[in-house]
């Protein structure tokens, strides 16, 4: 019967990624039900469909109704950054907080394969593996003091969280060159995107990467990302900016500037009319009058009024609620310095837009209390400082393989833009009391920024009862944070 409610699969047991794929498409101009047109449609047919519309004439989001599930086993962390740096695609990685890595598990880079520096590079990773190993016994005494039974917890839950606590500690030492797995829900839009920027990448990991998954792909996707290429255009630019900026740099000893927010976090854009420009649209949403309007007459109110209106907005929010999406018309931009571990979860909010700079051992590392306590400062800082000169020697030779070689607990430093509803779902994720101690840090010392120029808006962050200046007199050894 013509418009009656039907709501169903097409299950990817009965039809292919690409079928499925044309007969979404094919609704736009079929009356028929979807499963009619499935039935009807073969691989064949799917295929010269996607030659002719998606590869053709470029309707490409046909391709985005093919949706592939990669597994991909065996890769460096450094490799996984480019991997999951497509925006919209579900990634699930395993854990650095939850597992412990075997000392052989590292990626040996084929640039270094024969080369002179090859052994000095697999001598300095199995030295930190070695260390990271040792200290995990030790650590995990303090952490057992630190954190002593709950009454009513049963000795395993108890050891489970205490692992998660010492592993947080010890993973400061595990090189970006250790090897992981990660699960890769992705449409064939967005892979053939990745797969252009993976093949084009000057690490010959990321580009043979790229080649299995597009092979992998094919099996599912025959057509959808055959004619996947290196995005030439993109290394072009990354180039060009790489010679300008040689060009344009600041003498050596010029003082790098600290800002209001200090030397690590930096908020170095914002609209001041921010709070002004959300107020105003979430009454243009329910109203019939000009978002002008709205926007003078939220300028004209006073400090208090603005808090009341946003109170009303935003104070009922529970813990999974998300805020007005017009908290989206206002954003910032943050300059900041995390370590490479914080930085490697920070990454993995994607919709934000993310600039880092690329992974050195130039910025100093993090020193966790815990090494301190535990004893186990001095080989501590004997492994990250043998990876720091080993990282030396390689960049001289080439800058893109000695990242390899840079431990989680090295600094790096970053771009962010977002919006202020992305800063609410950021800051209470990564604030929570589970989150990383560097994750938590860098969280609290955001929502202070950002509640010093638009208050109203911040004012009904939940965070926990603690600040940034205690998480890092709690976790980071002084003058080492």
């Amino acid at each position: 019967m013509p418009g009656t409610l039907r709501v169903y699969t097409l299950s990817t047991h009965e039809y292919s990624p690409e079928i499925i794929a044309v007969a979404f498409a094919k609704t736009s101009r079929s009356p028929l039900p979807f499963d009619v047109i499935a039935q009807d449609l073969n691989e064949d047919q799917s295929r010269r469909f996607h030659e002719k519309w998606v590869i053709g004439y470029g309707h490409a989001s046909v391709a985005e109704h093919a949706v592939l599930h990669l597994a991909i086993e065996g890769v460096s962390r450094l490799a996984l950054e480019v991997v999951e740096s497509a925006r919209l695609a579900s990634y699930t990685e395993k854990s650095t907080r939850y597992q412990k890595w075997d000392p052989e598990a590292f990626h040996r880079p084929a640039e270094l394969q024969g080369h002179p520096l090859q052994s000095l590079y697999e001598a300095t990773v199995r030295h930190l593996f070695q260390t990271y190993q040792a200290v995990q016994e030790p650590v995990q005494e303090v952490m057992r003091r630190y954190h002593p039974p709950r009454e009513g917890e049963t000795p395993e839950k108890w050891e489970k969280r205490v692992r998660t606590r010492y592993m947080d500690v010890c993973r400061f030492l595990l090189p970006a060159a250790t090897l992981a797995n990660v699960g890769m829900t992705v449409n064939a839009r967005v892979l053939a995107h990745t797969l252009r920027k993976m093949l084009a990448h000057p690490l010959a990991e990321v580009r043979d990467l790229a080649t299995r998954m597009k092979e992998v792909a094919l099996q599912e996707a025959p057509t959808l990302v055959r004619y996947v290429a290196p995005d030439a255009a993109l290394q072009r630019a990354l180039d060009q900016a790489r010679a300008w900026a040689v060009t344009l740099a600041a003498p050596p000893d010029s003082t790098e500037p600290t800002g209001e927010d200090g030397p690590w976090l930096r908020l170095v854009h914002y609209d001041p009319d921010g709070e002004a420009r959300v107020l105003a649209a979430a009454l243009y949403r329910v109203s019939q009058e000009p978002y002008e309007v709205w926007l003078a007459r939220m300028r004209q109110m006073s400090p208090a009024q603005r808090e009341a209106l946003m109170r009303d907005l935003l104070a009922h929010l529970g813990p999974h609620d998300v805020p007005l999406r017009e908290l989206e018309h206002t954003v910032y931009t943050v300059d900041v310095v995390l370590d490479q571990g914080a930085y490697y979860e920070l990454k993995r909010h994607r919709m934000m837009t993310l600039t880092p700079q690329r992974l050195t051992a130039r910025l100093g590392y993090t020193v966790p209390r815990a090494i301190v306590e535990a004893g186990v400062e001095k080989p501590y800082r004997e492994a990250m400082e043998r990876a720091g000169e080993t990282y030396e020697r390689l960049a001289a030779w080439n800058p893109d393989v000695a990242a390899y070689v840079v431990p989680n607990g090295f600094r790096r430093r970053a771009l962010l833009t977002f919006n202020a509803r992305q800063a609410y779902h950021l800051i209470q994720l990564r604030a929570a009391k589970n989150a990383h101690f560097s994750m938590r840090r860098f969280a609290l010392r955001l929502a202070e920024a950002l509640r010093r120029v638009h208050p109203a808006l911040f004012a009904f962050l939940q965070l926990p009862e603690t600040t940034w200046q205690a998480i890092e007199q709690a976790h980071f050894a002084e003058g080492a944070a």
